[in-house]
């Protein structure tokens, strides 16, 4: 017997949800099996001196972003109350903290491989091919997007100017002529 009700279909697992917990997970293995093999070979202690400088190493890089970053934020908030326009693209200062905040993340997780991705997260010319790819993509994937979707609506609040700057900005379309239109609008006026 049918009740008329169509069952719904389950929606197909993404990639990244399959393939994410396995990939987390080989991590770890081959973490704690490095892990043993260079303990095996320098000594159980040189593994803690190893793991300990990478965490320390860890922390003073993210307070060093941090400050970095409060500083260029406190300069970009001086810079608009004064009215000088902020710097854009490469030159602007504090480009590339995440990748640095990242990097330490990395150092400060207990592990070799991670210590190692973290170091080269602290190279700058690393830091700048990488976050020049994550800017294509996502640029790509924004370009890409269905429309109702997330990525669309950050699609239509980019208005370019003619110089290439980006300006953030919201579009406001009516269809009907304001003139033809009689709605009151439900809103009380603002008074102060």
């Amino acid at each position: 017997m049918t009740t008329g009700v169509t069952t719904p279909t389950a929606r197909r697992r993404s990639r990244a949800r399959t393939f994410l917990p396995l990939g987390i997970a080989a991590w770890l293995v081959l973490e704690i099996w490095l892990l043993t093999v260079v303990a095996g070979v320098a000594g159980g202690f040189t593994v803690l001196v190893l793991l300990v400088a990478g965490g320390v190493l860890g922390a003073v890089v993210i307070k060093r972003a941090g400050r970095r970053a409060f500083r260029n934020l406190s300069e970009t908030l001086q810079r608009q109350q004064s009215g000088v326009a902020p710097a854009t693209g490469d030159d602007r200062p504090g480009s590339g903290n995440g990748l640095l905040m990242l990097g330490g993340v990395l150092l400060m997780l207990p592990g070799l491989i991670s210590d190692a991705a973290g170091l080269l997260l602290l190279l700058p010319p690393v830091r700048t091919a990488l976050g020049r790819y994550a800017e294509k993509s996502l640029e790509r994937r924004v370009r890409q997007a269905a429309p109702g979707s997330l990525g669309d609506a950050f699609q239509q609040v980019r208005i370019h100017r003619p110089d290439g700057k980006i300006v953030q900005g919201e579009v406001i379309r009516e269809d009907a002529p304001t003139a033809h239109r009689h709605e009151p609008d439900p809103r009380p006026p603002l008074t102060s």
